[in-house]
């Protein structure tokens, strides 16, 4: 069986989240269908992403689907927590793209193609919202291909030109489409994860119209990652579970992690989880290509590598407006200290800043949203 760790990505509004919650509903991860507006969406449990409708922190979930098991990230799609989206990034094997088939590539779906093509990540394209009577296909493969990429193709009607356009990416391909007036999947699969090509699909994820074609489709033209037999891991978010245990969450790049397991001097593997929505089972073991969180690391941050992820990934997005928080009065200073530190750990972007001097705590943020949830986490 096929294991990938796949995001799923978009603007605010494109349908990302019922997207996810149709695609878990069809492969029975979930026996209920949950939606948005009625605030019971399988990944959207925090009780801010519930009030708000909007997905603030990034989840995951596991499901089968034909010879794939496929670890989904669900990622904030809002522009105030892209910050929350981009960790998420360096993990990836395959990304989703949703664009609204009603108001089509956004300016932030442009800001996420751009991060997808810095981390270098086999992208596949569903439009939503197909069941609205003034979405023209046709006009919105013209916009795919004119801001986002060229290579944006409707994988639901392959003709003759497609092969011939793709055979034009390269020697090898080209030879081939000349003697055999087609390219075969396997090398159509490749140009995939050369992100030589963006494989498109439509539907509507709302009335769970085309879902099931793209996931049969989609796990026809994935192929597993190899992995080196050496332990490396990649941290990609930090949290905090209900009773205050501090939660690295991680990938495995190689090798393989089993509990109390030493890692450096000072870091011991007290309990491996692995997470779908807010429930998780424990393991005694993870191997390359499994996404899971360790309970036991202290000092380990978002964006750190482990054995032979040595280097630390830098992001791209930073939040460009500094705020000073203002504290009542009566308000216990120390206490909120303690809560902005443990933010500091999940959140690196804010950059929390104390000065001891003046009594001033600064922090960075993406705005106005992002700044009532940090309100709400806080009090």
């Amino acid at each position: 069986m096929k294991k990938i760790v796949l995001g799923i990505l978009a603007h605010v509004d494109a349908g990302k989240t019922t997207l996810t919650e149709s695609v878990l509903y069809l492969s029975k991860a979930i026996r209920n269908l949950g939606r948005v507006d009625h605030g019971d969406a399988f990944l959207d449990y925090n009780v801010q992403e519930r009030n708000r409708g909007i997905t603030i922190f990034s989840k995951q979930a596991v499901f089968n689907w034909n010879d794939c098991q496929i670890t989904l990230i669900d990622t904030p799609g809002h522009v105030d927590f892209s910050t929350e989206m981009e960790r998420t990034l360096q993990v990836l094997d395959y990304a989703i793209l949703v664009i609204s088939g009603i108001d089509g590539v956004q300016v932030h779906s442009e800001t996420i193609w751009k991060l997808l093509q810095h981390y270098q990540i086999p992208t596949f394209i569903f439009i939503n919202k197909m069941d609205n009577i003034h979405t023209n296909k046709e006009e919105l493969l013209s916009e795919l291909k004119k801001r986002l990429n060229e290579q944006c193709y409707d994988f639901e009607n392959l003709d003759d030109d497609f092969y011939e356009n793709i055979a034009l990416n390269n020697e090898v391909l080209l030879d081939y489409y000349l003697k055999h007036n087609t390219l075969p999947k396997e090398m159509l699969i490749e140009e995939i994860i050369k992100r030589q090509l963006f494989p498109c699909f439509f539907g509507s994820a709302l009335k769970m119209e085309g879902i099931d074609t793209f996931l049969n489709e989609f796990t026809s033209y994935i192929k597993e990652k190899e992995y080196p037999e050496d332990f490396g891991a990649r941290i990609f978010k930090i949290s905090h579970d209900k009773q205050g245990n501090r939660l690295t969450h991680l990938k495995i790049t190689g090798g393989t992690l089993k509990t109390k397991a030493q890692i450096g001097k000072d870091e011991k593997v007290d309990q491996i989880r692995i997470y779908s929505g807010n429930k998780y089972q424990l393991v005694n073991e993870v191997k390359a290509g499994d996404i899971c969180v360790i309970k036991g690391f202290k000092n380990i941050m978002a964006g750190q590598g482990l054995g032979i992820e040595e280097e630390i990934i830098q992001p791209v997005l930073s939040p460009y407006m500094d705020y000073r928080i203002i504290l009542p009065e009566d308000h216990d200073w120390h206490q909120t200290l303690e809560k902005l530190s443990l933010l500091a750990q999940e959140d690196p972007q804010l950059h929390i800043n104390y000065n001891n001097h003046t009594q001033e705590i600064h922090v960075q943020l993406m705005g106005a949203i992002q700044i009532e949830v940090l309100k709400n986490l806080i009090n």
